[in-house]
């Protein structure tokens, strides 16, 4: 719970970077904790059969985030 709620305030305070270096500091913030995310719904899922299905759903969705948030970090490389 904690990686997943800390992907949206980390992102709320890339919103509100005062620099674009924040900014990609901060978004890559996100892209960590999207990855972290997907670690615990990893372990949900071997360890609780019942609630594979769900996981899967949910690890796919942090897959994309972390795919998002890794193009908007490298999209603030470019000149």
């Amino acid at each position: 719970m904690k990686a997943a709620t800390s992907v949206g305030a980390n992102y709320g305070e890339a919103n509100d970077a005062e620099s674009k270096r924040d900014f990609r500091h901060k978004i890559g913030i996100c892209r960590k904790e999207s990855k972290e995310s997907k670690y615990w719904l990893r372990l949900i899922a071997v360890s609780e059969p019942a609630l594979r299905d769900a996981a899967a759903t949910l690890w796919q969705e942090a897959k994309e985030l972390n795919l998002i948030f890794g193009a908007i970090r490298r999209k603030c490389d470019d000149p």
